[in-house]
């Protein structure tokens, strides 16, 4: 590896996972540099920089999730702080990436949110972005900037080889995801299957048919996200009703809004492998069905190489 001109390196962590962030830092050695952000009473959000940054190589650390626009905020504001503060390169990290899924015009006179995001972020005096499994690979050509782009497929599949499953089928949820599930297959040995569905309105799909065997076979749903977790749980139904012997599920970004966990509850998914891209209260990590899985030394490592100026294509796996 060679020597990084870019300054010391600073790893610095907004509020929407801060357990995360405190991970990262433990896997490279590197203290959280301290920082004040609080609200005022009207919502404003005030951001110092606790710690000298002049010169450095700063990343910081933020999953734009629940609740989306504050953490939004909040990330624009200390990567202004910061380049007010004469940092000399600004890393954002993006564990999760919020408004992904408005990454096109689905109807007439809607907006491209992703792109709109990606822009702020890009004004804001970003200098590049460090993400992991954006919902649409596209996404980092929204950027103007360079943007290094994880994938925790490596982290799940270990896990999901170390339990033992019966004749494994790996299902995509919908047509959009089938190149995700083709991967994880490949890299489990396993079958392929797709679930042919027909959204309805937003957050509610109906499973019309199943495309592929499974029964008396266990199945292993895949995708990027599981947010109302109504897709899920139909295509649970829909797997179980056609003769599945398990269904489980895995996903990177564990959303888990609205009526998630008690969806998840009633259904009869076996197991949900998720990761820590998103912070999970207590309320959810309560859920028998749910093992979280950490991406914090994948995200580490890739810090580390990006300051040095080596190579991360190899943690580009998918």
């Amino acid at each position: 590896m060679t020597n990084s001109d870019n300054g010391r390196l600073v790893l610095i962590s907004g509020r929407s996972n801060p357990a995360l962030a405190e991970e990262i830092a433990g896997s490279i050695g590197k203290p959280l540099c301290a920082r004040e952000v609080t609200n005022f009473s009207d919502g404003e959000i005030f951001v110092q920089i606790k710690e000298n940054v002049r010169g450095a190589d700063v990343f910081v650390i933020q999953s734009t999730s629940t609740n989306v626009n504050d953490n939004i905020m909040e990330l624009l504001i200390m990567i202004d702080a910061l380049r007010r503060a004469s940092a000399k390169r600004i890393t954002a990290v993006l564990p999760y990436f919020g408004y992904a899924r408005q990454d096109r015009k689905v109807q007439s006179r809607t907006p491209i949110t992703a792109k709109l995001v990606a822009d702020l972020i890009t004004a804001s005096g970003t200098d590049r972005v460090l993400a992991m499994d954006l919902h649409a690979g596209q996404i980092q050509g929204f950027f103007g900037l360079p943007v290094d782009h994880l994938y925790a497929a490596p982290i799940l599949t270990d896990y999901v080889k170390q339990n033992k499953y019966e004749n494994l089928v790996v299902f995509s949820p919908d047509a959009g995801g089938v190149e995700r599930a083709r991967a994880f297959a490949k890299k489990l040995g396993a079958g392929l299957g797709i679930i042919d569905k027909r959204r309805e309105a937003k957050n509610v799909a109906q499973v019309m048919h199943i495309i592929g065997d499974v029964k008396g076979r266990d199945v292993l749903i895949v995708d990027d996200m599981v947010d109302t977790a109504g897709t899920l749980t139909e295509s649970v139904s829909a797997l179980l009703n056609a003769g599945a012997n398990s269904v489980s599920a895995c996903c990177t970004h564990a959303v888990l809004s609205g009526p998630a966990i008690d969806r998840i509850n009633k259904s009869g998914l076996k197991e949900l492998i998720t990761s820590n891209t998103i912070f999970l209260g207590p309320d959810k990590r309560s859920c028998g069905k749910i093992t979280v899985l950490s991406v914090a030394k994948l995200l580490g490592e890739a810090i580390l190489r990006i300051h040095q100026e080596s190579s991360v294509s190899s943690l580009f796996e998918y």
